[in-house]
């Protein structure tokens, strides 16, 4: 497409306006929403998609009549609706009489039902040396079902199958735009925002049974607790300088950055694209730090009444206790 300078120059004026108008409207899909934070909560008649200020009041998004949302806490909708509907719930976060409280105990998980959660291993140079185990030269994918995520105040189920559950802090990625073989440079045009993700493992099953399967270990039920909210990426100054930790009962296990990522985002984008269309909605959870409880000397592993806290800086901090799926 030809740039601006180009139509100005054009003899007809009024071409040139409308030129001009299809070109922002082109370019819309490649603007980005600023200071969104997106979250869903439990309304009194079901779930409701809602977006936090910075003062922690919350605007409940499917009451604002002009956004035409037609699903209840629906935010696969939000993001297919594309930048313009964005931009407009932006503006409505100062809308005074629509503004709320919610408190923490509300809160789901920000996103659910996505077409995919897509995972890379050995992803952090200093969680590669703790293995001693070489740097991965392509991407090690492996997936999550979406009935994994849960709220990012759940619980973590604690069964007869799952006795040596171990604990995963991640950045997650959540994809705003659809798109398929995406080369590196637009990669981050792609990118809605970012999530915290708690990558639960159960390490018997991915390590020892199932003919050394990952699936099994990594996607049981409540195996994905994200949250708190989905922070737009033009919020997060740089993604690949981010402190992630993770906490178990309060004492510190993970503790580390994002510089430390072997494929970065667009990088990532670009690896996973070659092979399954991306839309709206799915999370690439981008891996983990060292500290991790199988790698310990003795391993540790979570027991029932442990509480893991995941944090990344910029996003919030998770909270999830084990427990017995009967004792909930």
């Amino acid at each position: 497409m030809p740039a601006p300078s180009v139509f100005c120059t054009r003899p007809f004026l009024a071409g040139k306006r409308q030129l001009l108008t299809n070109l922002c409207k082109t370019s819309v899909d490649f603007k980005q929403c600023r200071n969104m934070r997106l979250l869903r909560f439990q309304g009194p008649t079901g779930p409701r998609l809602a977006a936090e200020r910075k003062d922690g009041h919350v605007v409940d998004l499917n009451a604002c009549a002009e956004l035409e949302l037609t699903t209840p806490g629906d935010t696969i909708e939000f993001l297919t609706a594309g930048p313009a509907l964005w931009e407009t719930a932006e503006r409505l976060l100062d809308d005074k009489e629509s503004e709320l409280r919610v408190d923490q105990s509300e809160y789901l998980a920000p996103l659910i039902r996505p077409d995919k959660v897509v995972c890379v291993g050995m992803n952090y140079r200093d969680h590669c040396e703790e293995q001693g185990a070489p740097i991965p030269t392509e991407p090690l994918l492996f997936s999550k079902w979406s009935s994994c995520i849960s709220a990012p105040y759940a619980d973590i189920q604690y069964t007869d199958e799952t006795q040596t559950l171990d604990w995963e802090v991640e950045l997650a990625v959540v994809i705003g735009k659809q798109g398929k073989n995406i080369v590196e440079r637009k990669a981050m045009s792609h990118v809605f925002g970012y999530t915290v993700a708690h990558d639960v493992s159960e390490r018997t099953w991915q390590l020892q049974k199932n003919s050394g399967q990952f699936l099994i270990g990594k996607a049981m039920d409540s195996f994905c607790p994200i949250g708190p909210v989905i922070v737009s990426k033009d919020e997060i100054a740089d993604p690949h300088n981010l402190t992630l930790r993770t906490k178990v009962n309060g004492i510190l296990k993970q503790d580390s950055n994002t510089s430390q990522l072997v494929h970065r985002i667009p990088a990532l984008i670009t690896f996973i694209s070659r092979f399954f269309t991306l839309l709206p909605g799915d999370i690439i959870l981008t891996g983990t730090p060292p500290g991790v409880g199988c790698f310990m000397k003795p391993p540790q592993y979570l027991k029932e009444g442990d509480v893991v806290e995941c944090e990344v800086e910029g996003i919030g901090c998770i909270r999830n206790a084990v427990r017995r799926p009967d004792a909930a």
